[in-house]
């Protein structure tokens, strides 16, 4: 009887499954109202950077309930993060390139994928002043932060991709925020295009603000949530990147996360009570883009 119901590949209400010889003749009918449920799959884009790869490892802790890919620009992102078969190196602005990453079908995807500014060469910060920053050609926010989130999120959409979590910044409302002005990319308004094209897209979405991101230990702090820049105003906006990261993976757990677009900050540590309850976290959120 045992090895008959470990043999079935799904049980079926009114499964019927034949008696061993112990038993006498007949069958046994095993009515069963619920089937277990796959588990999801989920990739990470951007899993070679510092906030995607704690993303990436949280997700591969809890197997129980997720099956972790990775998506990393390089063979070196790779090896850093030790990945195996379930990390791909793909270009985001190449929708081709992203095909294996894909294959068989993903759940919900994780963007993490970002611009970085560089610093000049001849920098001494010893004689003071500030740096001038740059960005490396085909790695301008417009090509990676916009282009690039869109050939993800279209290549998700054709997928068949249930939800999408995007992890953006802060300050996005402001056209003249200063991190515009590195290496004149103007990153934070091609993050905040990518967001609303995310918003519009149809797919069930999480759009997450992050405020200062500090390599702080996670778990300790009273999570906040805002909009509209409304958090840059006060003295606590920022928060841990493990945080950022656990949001991420809760966002993926609760229907009150979906279609939501909210900013995320922190309290200091040692003030107010940890985040346990993300459920209600989400729930304060009613915004859309």
């Amino acid at each position: 009887m045992a090895a008959a119901i470990a043999a079935a590949d799904k049980w079926r209400p009114g499964l019927c499954l034949p008696r061993s010889k112990k038993s006498g003749r007949g069958r046994s009918c095993i009515v069963v109202t619920s089937s277990v449920s796959p588990i999801p799959t989920v990739l990470v884009a951007g899993a070679g950077g510092r906030t995607g790869r704690l993303v990436f490892d949280k997700l591969k802790q809890r197997t129980q309930e997720f099956s972790a890919r990775g998506l990393v620009r390089s063979v070196e992102s790779k090896q850093k993060i030790n990945g195996g078969d379930d990390v791909f190196i793909g270009d985001i602005t190449k929708p081709e390139s992203l095909s294996d990453a894909f294959a068989g079908g993903i759940d919900a995807l994780v963007i993490l994928t970002s611009a970085v500014p560089k610093i000049k060469p001849g920098f001494d910060p010893s004689k003071g002043g500030r740096p001038e920053f740059y960005f490396e050609d085909g790695a301008f926010p417009e090509q990676v932060d916009w282009l690039g989130q869109k050939t993800q999120i279209d290549t998700a959409k054709s997928a068949g991709v249930k939800q999408i979590v995007l992890v953006g910044s802060m300050g996005g409302t402001d056209d003249n925020h200063p991190l515009n002005s590195l290496g004149n990319g103007k990153i934070l308004i091609w993050k905040r295009k990518a967001e609303e094209y995310l918003s519009e897209s149809g797919i069930p979405y999480t759009i997450i603000r992050a405020g200062g991101l500090l390599d702080k230990e996670g778990g300790v702090r009273e999570l906040l949530v805002g909009r509209n820049d409304e958090l840059l105003k006060t003295d606590t906006k920022s928060l841990p990147r493990s945080d950022v990261a656990e949001v991420c993976i809760q966002a993926l757990l609760f229907e009150e996360a979906k279609n939501k677009a909210f900013d995320l900050a922190s309290k200091p540590e040692g003030e107010g009570t940890a985040t346990r309850d993300f459920k209600s976290l989400f729930s304060q959120v009613s915004t859309k883009f």
